[in-house]
């Protein structure tokens, strides 16, 4: 008990001294997730928005497997990304693996599905109840979907969130494609499991306060932001 209570107040010492190597982790991890939040917007929102609106033959068969790539493990994303950036890969040549830039890659590829399948179910209620009035203007389906964007964008806000929450969280792929090396790719959730390992508990503690605190400061936003929607009618 005597050693737990130790490491609990070293570990809050290193957030109250704004400990160097603690702050070095969390930027990259903030990074890195942010990053991959963008990347995985760019292609999942206007994807979510067009399944949502459009209808072609097939389109069930898609919507299974974008629903079933929400579950994808994230260990198997990250053996995927290895095996597509590594040197016998077909992108080796770009020396992209165990870099910031190859846990970007494994984050996004692990979102995309969640923010397009999530976008969809929110697109597609608003596309039910405007696609009369946006068809009087002389829209089609695909030519309201920057319409549909941007009237649902409180909504995709939130959706933005739990990507970002779920990307933060994520450390199987990132250990796989990342590598976990100190002062380059070690992110919060890697140098959890390793300092947990290596019986470093303060540091361990320390991120997983810091963790923590992102996952309910999201979650919390994301609240807050449904709240905001519901009482201005948005």
């Amino acid at each position: 008990m005597n050693d737990l209570s130790s490491a609990i107040a070293q570990a809050l010492g290193m957030l109250l001294h704004w400990d160097a190597g603690l702050l070095r982790i969390v930027g990259l991890s903030l990074r890195v997730s942010l990053t991959a939040v963008g990347v995985a917007a760019l292609v999942g929102l206007p994807l979510g928005a067009a399944l949502a609106v459009a209808r072609f033959p097939g389109r069930g068969a898609v919507m299974a497997v974008l629903n079933a790539l929400m579950g994808l493990p994230p260990v198997l994303c990250g053996l995927l990304v290895y095996l597509l950036l590594s040197r016998s890969g077909p992108l080796g040549a770009w020396g992209l693996l165990f870099t910031p830039t190859a846990m970007v890659v494994a984050q996004a590829a692990l979102i995309m599905p969640i923010l397009a399948a999530l976008s969809c179910q929110l697109l597609r209620s608003l596309w039910e109840e405007y696609a009369e009035q946006l068809r009087s203007f002389g829209l089609s389906r695909l030519g309201a979907v920057p319409t549909l964007l941007w009237e649902g964008r409180v909504g995709l806000t939130t959706v933005l969130l739990a990507g970002f929450g779920r990307a933060a969280a994520e450390v199987g792929a990132v250990m796989i494609v990342g590598g976990n090396i100190e002062g380059y790719t070690r992110v919060m959730t890697t140098a959890i499991a390793l300092e947990t390992s290596k019986g470093d508990l303060p540091l361990a503690i320390a991120l997983g306060l810091v963790l923590m605190l992102v996952v309910f400061g999201v979650n919390a936003l994301a609240m807050a932001l449904r709240g905001w929607a519901d009482r201005s009618g948005h």
